[in-house]
């Protein structure tokens, strides 16, 4: 978190922002009325007639009418309303004795400026951007003057691109000092108001996430995806040789709440070797600074699916998948990566080895089926020879000498 600096030492920078806003302090709000008065809510507040004679009486009307129906004081040509509120807003006019208009006034009521909140990010080494939003609503026209400073340093111009957007932005700022201080000068015609704040460069790196990312998958490889990203756009790719980034990529079958890991340093392509054959995918990437150990991660990109190659007679699997067994009636979880194969194994080779192994089976039961027909054949056709001799035998035997 950025830290908080009192705001007396907003002084610091204060001659420059006062120098800077004269100019833009009389267009905002003295350029809606040639005759505007601003003042507090709450407070007492005093309209002169200027168009008077000093001394002379004049009459004071609101918004056309005479009559005030709030408590008022009137002094010759002075008017002071005790104890202002919103509704007490409007045109107010002065006449003379005879009626005739003098001076009309449009008041204005409001607060003084408050603090603001500011928070910054910091998406890479070549800019900071800040924002901020008041806490307190002044109901006046409010201009905002950003600045930063290095200790030792002057204050510098925080850019803003649009007056009306509570944002700036820091280019190129001095990475030899990782801490600066931010002012957000808050301004209406009631006063002005400065919130300092801390912002320590190397706890902020923050990077966006990933950019285009893309997954492809591997032909004949139903277990593998590529996937392929770019660095963030506010992360230039010649940043690569001094800040490398540091990637990290998580995936899982749909269905599954569990998430498998890969990490690659100043590297924009990953391939996953376990996915589950068949399974649609879901896939994200995040960053940061490879060097600077309290760079933070980035947030996760975009999720992107994709499915590995499957077999074109095989149909694809739609079903979600169950990843847990059961034992005894207890739930133990299985990840993903536990039910796939080892991610060195080809098994798009294992699959033909395995076929292999089947056809050699099924040839030898067939020749040991043969063989063994035969030799029962082979038996028989040498019974039948044998009982055939029996009987001869029998019958010589049975003859008369």
């Amino acid at each position: 978190m950025p830290g908080f600096v009192s705001c007396p030492a907003s002084q610091l920078v204060f001659g420059i922002i006062v120098l800077y806003s004269v100019h833009i302090k009389s267009e905002i709000w003295t350029n809606e009325v040639s005759d505007v008065q601003f003042g507090r809510l709450g407070s007492r507040v005093t309209l002169t007639c200027g168009g008077s004679y000093r001394g002379s009486p004049v009459e004071w009307r609101f918004n056309g009418s005479s009559v005030l129906p709030w408590p008022t004081q009137i002094s010759e040509d002075l008017l002071a309303l005790l104890s202002t509120r919103h509704y007490m807003e409007g045109n107010y006019s002065c006449h003379d004795e005879r009626g005739t208009l003098l001076q009309t006034v449009k008041l204005r009521l409001g607060h003084l400026p408050h603090f603001v909140n500011v928070s910054c990010r910091v998406p890479s080494h070549n800019a900071i951007y800040c924002s901020w939003l008041q806490t307190k609503a002044t109901h006046l026209p409010t201009l905002f003057i950003s600045s930063y400073s290095v200790k030792g340093k002057g204050a510098e111009p925080c850019e803003q691109e649009n007056i009306g957007v509570n944002e700036c932005t820091i280019t190129n700022p001095p990475i030899w000092s990782s801490k600066l201080l931010v002012n957000i000068t808050e301004m209406n015609p009631l006063g002005s108001n400065s919130t300092i704040i801390q912002v320590d460069f190397h706890k902020l790196l923050k990077p966006d996430p990933p950019d285009d990312i893309t997954v492809l998958h591997m032909e004949y490889q139903p277990t593998q995806l590529l996937v392929q990203w770019r660095n963030p756009a506010s992360w230039p790719d010649e940043f690569n040789g001094a800040f490398p980034l540091l990637f990290s990529l998580r995936y899982r079958p749909i269905g599954s709440s569990y998430w498998s890991m890969l990490e690659t340093e100043d590297n924009t392509s990953l391939r996953i070797m376990d996915a589950l054959m068949g399974h649609l995918h879901q896939i994200q990437i995040r960053a940061k600074d490879a060097l600077i150990n309290h760079s933070q991660w980035s947030e996760w990109s975009h999720v992107v699916e994709a499915r590995p190659w499957i077999n074109p007679w095989e149909e694809p699997t739609e079903e979600p998948v169950d990843f847990s067994y059961s034992f005894f009636n207890l739930s133990f979880p299985v990840r993903a990566t536990d039910m796939s194969l080892d991610s060195s194994l080809d098994l798009n080779g294992s699959l033909g080895l395995l076929v292999l192994l089947g056809l050699f089976a099924a040839v030898m039961v067939a020749i040991l089926l043969t063989i063994l027909a035969l030799l029962c054949v082979r038996q028989k056709k040498r019974d039948n020879v044998l009982k055939q001799e029996l009987t001869s035998m029998v019958k010589m035997k049975s003859i008369p000498i």
